[in-house]
């Protein structure tokens, strides 16, 4: 069964991804300073979870380069919308491979990085990653207030696939 904390990263992709529905690439790689445009929003969401769930966790580099591109202290970027949806499904379909094996005995450990342990544990990482989620979905939409897009979402989406269930 999918941990609790998955399943709860699974929701928050998914509402990136209602948060940019209908966004054209023009208007995704628009920036309104000082803030990043929405294309790299997704992006540097995908860059966190290759980081925590591709190379720490499974050893493997995908999408080199794209923290040079989006990663957190890099100079502004307007990259591609279609080219950052495409690393972006590449890298969480990887992720996946390790998330959906997370226990609630795993969620505990540390990953290594350079024959380190990490400071925070699995379970920890995941919470940094999902709230990280949540604190872009709401630039995101406030960029888009301010592009002039109507009818976005207000409010949390549909929690039928995300319901809470005790471990």
């Amino acid at each position: 069964m999918t941990h609790l904390l998955v399943t709860q990263l699974y929701f928050a992709r998914n509402e990136l991804e209602r948060a940019l529905e209908g966004v054209t690439e023009g208007d995704a790689q628009r920036r309104i300073l000082p803030m990043n445009c929405l294309s790299w929003f997704v992006g540097h969401l995908a860059n966190q979870e290759n980081f925590y769930w591709v190379l720490l966790a499974q050893g493997e580099r995908l999408a080199p380069g794209l923290n040079e591109l989006v990663g957190y202290g890099q100079p502004a970027s307007t990259p591609s919308l279609e080219e950052m949806w495409e690393v972006w499904e590449l890298i969480t379909t990887s992720a996946d491979q390790f998330l959906e094996k997370l226990t609630p005995d795993l969620m505990q450990s540390h990953l290594k990085w350079r024959g380190k342990p990490r400071f925070e544990n699995i379970g920890t990482m995941l919470f940094r990653n999902i709230y990280h989620y949540w604190f872009h979905i709401g630039e995101v939409i406030a960029i888009r207030q301010l592009l002039g897009h109507k009818d976005l979402p207000e409010f949390v989406g549909d929690m039928s696939k995300a319901i809470y269930n005790p471990e």
